[in-house]
């Protein structure tokens, strides 16, 4: 991991290096004083010196961009893909659950299934009970109010 943030670190600088030098060029007498005739607009490194010298950071910079950009994919590439914790956890249950002999309890069993007819005839005795002990009186005594004076 760290190979990775040193490679990293390094391909930020580089590719700051590389813009900066590639705007610090003067272009092949496109600016606007070569338009005019002002063909001595070369700042102060001279008029040959600072166009090899920048030409050749950059040609470096580039190289080493493109191989910091190359090992950069291959270091993501080759990394095994994260996982979050939940997901390990999954995985280890599953992975226990696994390994224990598989323990049939009679709760967690099917239960035969029942038909429509079978289903609404239990529904009707239900509805039959409450219907029943609604109408029953309660067998209960009964308060009485006590006598007016």
């Amino acid at each position: 991991m760290l190979l990775y943030y040193t490679i990293a670190t390094l391909h930020i600088l580089v590719s700051v290096i590389l813009v900066l030098v590639v705007l610090l060029q003067s272009s092949k007498g496109a600016d606007l004083a070569g338009a005019f005739g002002g063909g001595a607009t070369q700042t102060a490194f001279g008029s040959r010196g600072p166009a090899s010298f920048l030409s050749k950071i950059t040609t470096i910079a580039a190289i080493v961009f493109m191989l910091t950009s190359i090992s950069l994919s291959m270091i993501v590439v080759n990394k095994p893909e994260a996982k979050s914790v939940l997901e390990t956890d999954e995985q280890k249950a599953a992975e226990q659950a696994a390994e224990e002999p598989a323990q049939t309890e009679p709760e967690t069993q099917a239960l035969p299934a029942e038909t429509r007819e079978e289903i609404n005839r239990q529904l009707e005795e239900l509805q039959k009970a409450r219907q029943n002990q609604q109408a029953a009186p309660d067998s209960g005594p009964a308060e009485s109010e006590p006598p007016a004076e």
